[in-house]
């Protein structure tokens, strides 16, 4: 893309065929606005809108999330597009009541959750209002609004050693651990799945707004050097904590959630 791309340089390949175009998107923080208990967050109705009319136009339509994807798709709250959830491990697509979980992954949840549990007992992580949230197969702790975020955050790292030492792998979001098996899991994995499923499309666009959504980057840019996609559409999610790694790899960065439904109106708009 040209240094001085706007929205509508970055989105014409994919408004020239809808058909052959595919719509991926994060959930928190792009579709969703950050809330400080995870549990609270939902897509407002006037986001909703335009990705309705997207659901029924584009090729392929997806949400790509860190949380299960049953909790991703009740957070959207559309039921007739593929929700990846736990960063590739599990998809639930449109229509489906049930996900399909990646069998290397599966074993490790109750591995994972065994962790958690005697991570839950410390009582410096109730002192300091570090709340845990079960996904399945990854385990997150989230810090987002403890009364002393820096202290929380300092007992966080230190679980994350004890996590490491253990022999799970350990990935730190926006205020977030995630506890995960020492397995291959990332969301390029499940943008891969995606594609490999969809060989009519030709053009594919990612927004999302952490670090987790570098690897959806790359997967989408690898499909393109391995000619699967003709082209691939980058867009990150500017925020009082964007990541600076967001900023050097995105084709175009809009600002917050309002941007992205900024971004979703005018691909609605070609319908």
């Amino acid at each position: 893309m040209p240094p001085a791309a706007t929205l509508d340089d970055v989105l014409a390949p994919l408004l020239a065929a809808p058909a052959r175009a595919a719509v991926l998107l994060d959930i928190d923080g792009t579709l969703a606005p950050i809330v400080r208990h995870a549990d609270d967050a939902h897509v407002p109705e006037p986001t909703r809108a335009p990705l309705i009319t997207i659901a029924k136009t584009y090729g392929l339509v997806a949400c790509i999330s860190g949380r299960r994807a049953t909790t991703a798709r009740r957070i959207v709250s559309l039921g007739s597009i593929t929700y990846v959830g736990n960063h590739g491990a599990e998809i639930l697509r449109g229509g489906q009541t049930t996900p399909e979980v990646d069998p290397e992954v599966a074993e490790w949840g109750r591995r994972v959750r065994r962790f958690a549990d005697e991570q839950l007992r410390i009582d410096e992580l109730h002192r300091l209002r570090i709340r845990g949230e079960d996904k399945d197969v990854i385990y997150g702790f989230h810090w987002r609004g403890a009364p002393d975020e820096d202290a929380a955050e300092v007992a966080v790292r230190a679980l994350a050693e004890r996590a490491e030492a253990a022999g799970f792998v350990t990935h730190f979001g926006r205020k977030i651990l995630e506890v995960r098996p020492p397995v291959e899991l990332h969301k390029g994995k499940g943008v891969d799945r995606l594609l490999d499923d969809a060989p009519q499309i030709e053009v594919a666009l990612y927004v999302g707004d952490d670090r987790t959504d570098l690897d959806a980057f790359t997967a989408l840019r690898e499909a393109v050097a391995d000619g699967r996609l003709r082209q691939a559409v980058c867009v990150g999610v500017r925020s009082d904590e964007t990541p600076p790694e967001l900023d050097e790899a995105a084709d175009l960065l809009v600002d917050g959630p309002l941007g992205v439904r900024s971004a979703l109106e005018v691909l609605a708009g070609s319908a």
